[in-house]
């Protein structure tokens, strides 16, 4: 897979070559950071980063472990402190001094805990399908299958694997759709013979690490003051209806934005997600 001339590479702290993309666009706004979920990379960002570039700065980012970045040779890294200090350290290597922060599921609590340590440098927060709770049923699934899933033999194979675990949350998409979906999650071998995009001790890393330490929903309650929208996949398995209704009762000025005929998660280009995304860069300058 080709690089776009966007993209770049930049070391983290403990030395690995971590990949991102810079989209450039109106320097004068707030830029725009993506975070991806636990088994995704910055590609899910791709068409969301071109359609507002024209407004705003668009990085995207893989994470350690995923896409193009390298893979952690200590699995128990695999958790969101090191990635939240690979984005900062990301966003000083630029000189971006603050933020708007769209994460989807992992990225999401990222962003949470990006505004409790850093609020002066969070401008902004689109929270993707994800809580300070997560429902135990979408949990005990992504667990059971994230490292664990059999390799394919080929592009038929990947995107059927990608209808296999994604299909009942995302119901209606057409084939073109799945083979983006495929084509986003995994990534042709030597061999030319695809091969998921991710190192599967990630999925090591969340069965054995354990839970973070900290009250989640103290890490919600940093964004009190910060423009947030939540996007709610309403056929979710991660966030349900009494995590949202949480969410909305500490923070009554938050933006829920839900979206039918998705689960875990909407791909930010429902109607629903351009509708709220845009309405935050309108009211974050």
């Amino acid at each position: 897979m080709k690089h776009p001339a966007n993209a770049h590479f930049f070391k983290s702290s403990d030395g690995l070559n971590l990949y991102y993309r810079d989209f450039g666009g109106q320097q004068e706004g707030t830029p725009v950071i993506c975070l991806p979920g636990l088994t995704r990379n910055s590609r899910d960002f791709e068409d969301l980063a071109v359609r507002l570039a024209e407004r705003r700065r668009m990085l995207t980012i893989d994470f350690r472990g995923r896409g193009f970045s390298d893979h952690d040779p200590d699995w128990q890294n695999y958790h969101a402190g090191t990635y939240i200090a690979d984005v900062w350290t990301l966003l000083d290597l630029l000189n971006v001094e603050r933020v708007i922060v769209v994460g989807t599921s992992l990225g999401g609590l990222c962003s949470m805990a990006m505004a409790a340590m850093r609020a002066d440098r969070v401008a902004g927060v689109v929270i993707n399908d994800i809580g300070p709770e997560i429902d135990p049923v979408g949990l005990a699934r992504v667990q059971q299958y994230t490292g664990r899933l059999d390799p394919v033999a080929d592009w038929d194979g990947a995107v059927a694997q990608a209808k296999d675990v994604y299909g009942k949350w995302l119901p209606g998409l057409s084939e073109e759709d799945w083979r983006k979906m495929a084509w986003r999650a995994y990534r042709e071998d030597d061999n030319g013979t695809p091969r998921l995009d991710m190192d599967p001790n990630i999925g090591r890393a969340i069965r054995e690490v354990g839970a973070q330490k900290g009250d989640p929903w103290a890490l919600f309650d940093a964004l009190a003051p910060i423009p947030t929208v939540l996007i709610w996949g309403v056929l979710s398995d991660v966030l349900n209806r009494e995590i949202v209704d949480k969410m909305t009762a500490r923070k009554p000025d938050l933006v829920v934005a839900p979206v039918p005929n998705r689960g875990h998660a909407p791909l930010l280009d429902e109607p629903e997600c351009v509708a709220a995304i845009d309405a935050l860069l309108d009211r974050v300058p």
